[in-house]
């Protein structure tokens, strides 16, 4: 369980006034796929439980996000995202423990370096929501975090490498730590001075919009660079009044937010819906970024979208949304410099950062 420091009691104009302080909502969360679908009126569907897949990566979802699951709708498309069913049991041919080739660019202290001027910490192994489609389902993070040791190695393995202009703040997610945890951090990156932005890989926001509190606010309205915070929702039921608040908070402190989702089987693989969760993010003051091709991650292999249904949807999205409605569709290929737009992985086309 992750121990947090104190949360303020005051909160500002800006900030939302959350009614259950974080922690407690985290600790709160529901973590019995079986009470999970009894809360939904879904109970006759136990026998479509792996007990396997929810042993080896256990269920985890906040109640706020459960309320914003449709009572008695098997096919709920948040409630997709979260349970774990027999399909994750099979075994499919090209689906593997380390879809993106995090293994290879490991270089230490939780550090991942992959692409030019950039490089990934993987802050912490806690999230809270467990995606059956998480591409780090099995990731070592006992072995390799960079809070580990007070992020002494992440901070040293970044100062030592003067073309790293970047930082990514990633997991698990970075949210899940206490913000003294942050704060030590990125009072160690301030030292740095190649160091000119920081970005926030984080589903917090969305799915524990309670996590966006005032002393959170303080933390980066207090920090030297441009900050992007890159939330995750992959339907526009994941937005709510909360999570509108949170967005306009972090907004209100100077972050960019950008918006990626993951094309999802069962969950968002129509028109209809990426143009409503592209319109509703955009509401919220969050613009799209990615729509990204699966990972293709052991126990993931069901919400699979094919590249020519993708390349389909992503054709007649554009056609009806504005340009900078319109994620980027792309995929990560392990080994390449950048994500990889789906139309340039056969045709050899270059790729984009």
């Amino acid at each position: 369980m992750i121990t947090a420091a104190p949360v303020a009691l005051q909160h500002t104009a800006s900030s939302p006034a959350p009614t259950l302080r974080w922690q407690q909502a985290w600790r709160d969360a529901v973590r019995d796929p079986r009470e999970l679908l009894a809360m939904l009126g879904l109970g006759h569907l136990a026998a479509q439980l792996s007990d396997d897949a929810a042993r080896q990566f256990p269920l985890r979802v906040p109640r706020g996000f459960v309320a914003r699951m449709r009572h008695g709708d098997p096919g709920d498309p948040l409630l997709r995202q979260v349970l774990p069913v027999l399909e994750e049991d099979r075994i499919v041919p090209g689906f593997g423990l380390d879809a993106v080739g995090d293994g290879a660019a490991r270089r230490g202290g939780g550090v991942i370096h992959k692409y030019n001027g950039r490089a990934l910490l993987v802050a912490t192994g806690s999230c809270a929501v467990h995606c059956r489609y998480c591409f780090r389902r099995h990731y070592p993070y006992a072995e390799d975090t960079a809070a580990a040791a007070g992020w002494r190695e992440a901070v040293e393995t970044i100062r030592a490498d003067d073309s790293l202009h970047e930082v990514i703040l990633s997991g698990g997610d970075p949210l899940s730590l206490a913000d003294h945890k942050l704060a030590e951090l990125t009072d160690a990156l301030r030292g740095i001075p190649h160091i000119r932005r920081l970005r926030l890989h984080t589903r917090l926001p969305i799915v524990l919009p309670e996590r966006v509190d005032a002393d959170l606010l303080a933390w980066l309205r207090g920090l030297p660079w441009p900050v992007a915070v890159v939330v995750h929702a992959n339907h526009a039921h994941e937005f709510d009044g909360a999570v509108d608040k949170a967005m306009a908070a972090l907004r209100d402190a100077g972050a960019t937010l950008l918006n990626q989702a993951v094309l999802l089987r069962g969950v968002n693989d129509a028109v209809d819906t990426l143009a409503a969760l592209c319109e509703r993010g955009h509401a919220a003051g969050v613009l799209p970024y990615y729509l990204h091709q699966l990972d293709r991650v052991e126990g993931a292999a069901h919400f699979e979208v094919d590249d020519a249904q993708a390349l389909a949807l992503h054709a007649a999205l554009a056609a009806r949304l504005p340009g900078y409605l319109v994620p980027k569709l792309v995929r990560e290929v392990a080994g390449a410099p950048g994500k990889t737009p789906l139309q340039a992985v056969d045709a050899g086309l270059p790729v984009v950062g």
